[in-house]
């Protein structure tokens, strides 16, 4: 989904921002707890988030703990950000650095990380509650009239947009989320929704 094309100064937005590319990430490694840095190209990623990010008036800006997401909101030209420690990432516990299909491969079967969860790690319930709380801290500022941006991970930021649009936390199974992209959710006509989904910096020019 396109960004649109003009930000309606009436109607505050929730940001969205997916950390950029990681080893990791690049290689489908699911990375919960570890800090893995940012990549060349997820340097490249986050600094060129600048311009789209100049578009909001942010009344609050929350982002993970791990350096990732804390380096991407630094090089996107965010200011201020207020550390917060339930957005971050799904803890994969025993499947932390490995892939799905070395998952399923090891399980002799499928794996659904959003109906299974992770063992000794968390289920799609678990994200869901440290999210509720998160959209309780925004929504305030929102009521406002503020833009309020999230600075973090692929799981955890589908789990809020599953939450946002008052769905299960599993539902974060169906809004892929690429890293160093932008995402926009709102309101129309007073019904939660997505506004712009999945956007890459060029998206913004």
């Amino acid at each position: 989904m396109r960004a649109r094309s003009g930000h309606a100064a009436a109607m505050a937005t929730l940001v969205l921002l997916r950390h950029g590319q990681t080893e990791w990430s690049r290689d489908g490694r699911h990375t919960g707890q570890t800090n893995v840095p940012l990549t060349d190209v997820g340097r490249d990623q986050a600094r060129a988030l600048h311009p789209a990010m100049s578009r909001f008036h942010f009344g609050l800006v929350l982002v993970s703990p791990r350096s990732r997401a804390v380096e991407t909101a630094s090089l996107a030209g965010i200011g201020d950000p207020t550390v917060d420690e339930d957005l971050v990432e799904w803890d994969y516990g025993e499947y932390e650095g490995i892939t799905t299909p070395q998952i399923r491969e090891s399980l002799g079967r499928p794996w659904n990380m959003w109906q299974e969860g992770a063992p000794g790690g968390e289920r799609a319930s678990d994200v869901g509650r440290r999210i509720d709380r998160v959209l309780a801290r925004v929504e305030p500022v929102l009521a406002s009239g503020r833009d309020v941006c999230l600075v973090a991970h692929g799981h955890s930021l589908r789990v809020v947009t599953a939450r946002w649009l008052g769905l299960d936390p599993a539902a974060g199974a169906h809004f892929v989320l690429d890293t160093g992209t932008v995402s926009e959710l709102g309101l129309e006509h007073e019904r939660h929704a997505v506004l712009g989904w999945n956007i890459p910096a060029c998206g913004y020019t």
